[in-house]
Formats: C-alpha cells, structure tokens, sequence
C-alpha cells in the first residue's frame, strides 16, 4: 500500500473507531422529567407541578420546616418578647414572613406593580409587611397557632398558583424589577432566602428569652 493511501486508511479508520467510541458514551436525556421524589430532605421536582416549579416548592418547604422547628412550642409571652427598643418580635417577624409572601403573590400571580395592593391585603398585611416601630406596638397577643395558620392559608394559596404555571413562566424576566432585570424563579427565591435570614433572627432572639 502506498503511502498516501495508507495516510487515508489509516485517517478513516481512526474516525470511525472514534464515532464507536463516542455512540458508547451515557446519554443523558436532558428534557426526560426527573421522577418527583415527595420526602422532605430531596430538593427536586413535586408530584402536580412542572419540573423546576416543582423544584423551587421543595426548597420553599424545606425551609419553612425549618423555621417551624425554631418557633416550636414558643407560648404568646415568648412570641412577643421585645430584646430591645430595635429589635422585632418572634411573633411579628413570623407575621412578616406571611405578608411578604402575600405581597409576591399579588404581584408575581396577579400581576400588580409593587405596592398596588387592595385595602384588605393592605389592612391585614401592611404593618407586618414594614416591622419597626409601629409593629412593635400592634404586633401582640397572639399565640403561636395564629401565626402558623397565617402562614399555612398564604402558603396554600401559593401552591394552588403553583400548580397553574409552568417552567417558560418561572423564566420569565421583569425587566424593570427594582433591584435589575430579574426572573420570576430569582423572586420566589428570594421568599425562600427571607425566611432563611429572619429564621437566624428568631433562633437569636430565643437564644436570648428568659428561662
């Protein structure tokens, strides 16, 4: 065989050794769902609802167990413990994490700019939604079932909207949010990462209470 035709041969024959060897490669099937896995500690898709809405409700629920554990047990004087004249309550930053959540709601689901908000939502939530001063005066002598069903009724209206939209709708981008061009995945995100940061906020303040 002559040299040039060896060249080709041997060209050809390190292709197509090279394309059997890629069509023995794991494929992996990037649009197949993921199985919805429903045990708490599995961060990922969600029996009902598209794959990464489900995926952002896994992470959401993960971490109001969290909180939940931190105000366990708590009695109303405990919840309405004041540290100090800058401090929140328990109990307000619990009522603080249902407003906020409201408030995500009318804009994300019933597409409302900031602050476009009904008398009721407004009347119920608003003073939660703000804290400082004047939720240290109104935000007392409630017991702890009373924030938890709070939270619960917010929580449940989110996942009924939940199971009304879909991933291209998660994506989507607001380009005039008031932080920057943000999507509705970064917004949900951030319910989730509010309750993270207030969640450090309680466990200080009941490492603080009275015994």
């Amino acid at each position: 065989m002559q040299d040039s035709s060896r060249r080709r041969f041997l060209r050809q024959g390190a292709l197509t050794a090279g394309l059997a060897g890629i069509s023995t490669l794991p494929v992996f099937a990037t649009t197949a769902p993921l199985p919805a896995d429903e045990r708490p500690n599995v961060i990922g898709p969600r029996e009902g609802f598209s794959p990464q809405v489900g995926t952002l409700l896994s992470m959401m629920t993960w971490m109001r167990g969290a909180v939940l554990s931190s105000v366990r047990n708590m009695t109303m004087e405990q919840l309405d413990y004041l540290h100090d004249d800058k401090s929140n309550t328990i109990g307000s930053m619990l009522f603080h994490l249902a407003a906020t959540e409201r408030f995500y709601q009318i804009h994300s689901f019933d597409g409302k700019k900031w602050g476009d908000w009904s008398k009721e939502d407004n009347d119920r939530f608003g003073i939660a939604m703000e804290l400082g001063e004047e939720a240290r005066k109104a935000i007392k002598g409630h017991d702890l079932k009373f924030y938890l069903d709070t939270l619960k009724e917010v929580r449940d209206n989110t996942i009924a909207e939940f199971k009304k939209r879909d991933d291209q709708w998660l994506s989507s981008v607001d380009e005039k949010w008031f932080w920057g061009p943000t999507n509705n995945y970064c917004k949900w995100f951030h319910v989730c990462e509010h309750e993270s940061n207030h969640n450090g906020q309680i466990k200080w303040i009941r490492g603080r209470l009275k015994k």
